[in-house]
């Protein structure tokens, strides 16, 4: 089947044809004099052009640290990124549209957004057809098919087994409480105004993520050909971590080998999946507790990773609800007043990180750490952990596992996340 049957629409750019002269004028007061004259090109149907373009401003966005990268060079990136897309598009060349159009929302600024998503819709629909009428995509979706459906297959921990694992002291001293079905009212008296940590237990049921994340054809199919960007390494605080841009499939792919459970596992963390992938966004509903203190939702992000992977001792400034969607969690919390006991970082960049590695604590070094009180928890599928602002929590998977954190303001903060 050709590409001209399949493709009956276009990518249309709307916000890029009203705003290309004035932000061309802005890119060109920037010194970006070749990258206005080769997106012009683009933009009459250079393919050359527009690939030119696109690296054009990927130096820039990589001339210096992030913060001091020109914002109107984040939107020069987007509009190379969509001229490339719609090429590779009229083509029928549906994985690399895909893939600059991630490469837009992921690397690019804010200016053009709404037609990036728009050509995502338009060329997620053609690939979708293209699959249904049996074209090459449709015998290959995500790469190999997997050995199993399920993504994690029900077992239970043997819990000899994860003490081994787990930092010293673990699940041995004071357990997180768990409130089935806890109502908003109970919530906000037991939890969000005391600031107690709380497992909420029997409220993700009608989830359709409940079921659909488990199932690894599934997730190849609505999002197999994205683009998402990985951590590789311990932790962020180790000096062998990096992050790479992979296909969802090819992420897939590290976290069911057996590779995923060495010393440098594949994590995708902190991420904002679903601000990106609208078919997972679906599947899944904001808590109501979500709206205690007035406050409004900050950040929504995917944790997704094979056993092992580990978020180091950290704190952060929101309400934060962690949901358990697949697999199982160990979880550490202590409360925010132990602040000089945890030893934080004094750059600017870590000041919420611990210097603490509680996977092999240094007494001599951290001698307080000792002597203080922490809860913890082995967090279930289906369970939801509330974590107060400015509580330090660790993380580690105990098996493969995906989770979805919801972080909020009450009404009294304006910080932004």
């Amino acid at each position: 089947m050709s590409s001209a049957s399949i493709n009956a629409t276009t990518i249309s750019t709307p916000t890029l044809d009203t705003e290309s002269s004035v932000l061309l004028q802005s890119i060109t007061s920037h010194g970006g004099y070749a990258y206005a004259r080769m997106a012009t090109l683009a933009a009459a149907g250079d393919l050359r052009a527009a690939e030119a373009a696109r690296e054009m401003a990927w130096e820039q966005l990589h001339s210096g640290p992030w913060h001091s990268v020109l914002p109107v060079w984040r939107d020069a990136y987007s509009m190379a990124c969509l001229h490339v897309a719609k090429f590779h598009f009229s083509n029928g060349e549906f994985r690399d549209a895909l893939r600059a159009l991630d490469m837009g929302i992921i690397m690019g600024g804010p200016l053009l957004r709404k037609d990036l998503d728009s050509a995502i819709e338009v060329v997620s629909a053609a690939k979708a057809r293209q699959y249904d009428n049996g074209g090459a995509d449709a015998d290959n979706e995500g790469g190999e098919k997997a050995g199993s459906r399920l993504l994690v297959c029900p077992e239970e921990l043997d819990k000899s087994e994860v003490l081994r694992i787990l930092p010293i002291g673990s699940l041995s001293s004071k357990i997180v409480g768990k409130r089935s079905a806890l109502s908003l009212e109970g919530f906000l008296r037991d939890a969000f105004l005391s600031g107690s940590p709380v497992i909420i237990t029997d409220c993700m049921a009608h989830w359709p993520a409940r079921t659909r994340w488990n199932d690894v054809d599934y997730l190849r199919r609505v999002a197999g050909d994205r683009t998402v960007p990985v951590e590789v390494g311990k932790n962020y605080l180790c000096s062998e971590w990096k992050q790479e841009l992979i296909t969802f499939s090819q992420f897939l792919e590290r976290v069911q080998s057996n590779g995923c459970r060495c010393k440098v596992p594949t994590y995708l963390a902190q991420h904002q999946l679903f601000d990106q992938i609208n078919e997972l966004r679906k599947d899944i509903s904001v808590p109501d507790y979500c709206y205690a203190g007035g406050g409004e939702l900050r950040s929504l992000n995917a944790w997704f990773g094979p056993a092992g992977t580990v978020t180091p001792l950290h704190h952060d400034p929101h309400h934060n609800i962690l949901a358990q969607v697949v697999g199982k969690k160990y979880v550490r919390l202590y409360s925010a007043s132990y602040y000089e006991e945890l030893y934080p970082y004094s750059e600017t960049m870590l000041n919420n990180s611990s210097q603490v590695d509680l996977d092999n604590i240094d007494e001599v070094e951290f001698p307080k750490v000792r002597d203080i009180e922490f809860l913890d928890c082995i967090l279930e599928e289906g369970e939801m952990l509330y974590i107060p602002p400015k509580w330090w929590h660790y993380v580690r998977s105990l098996t493969t596992s995906f989770s979805v954190s919801f972080w909020w303001s009450d009404f009294g903060s304006s910080t932004v996340s």
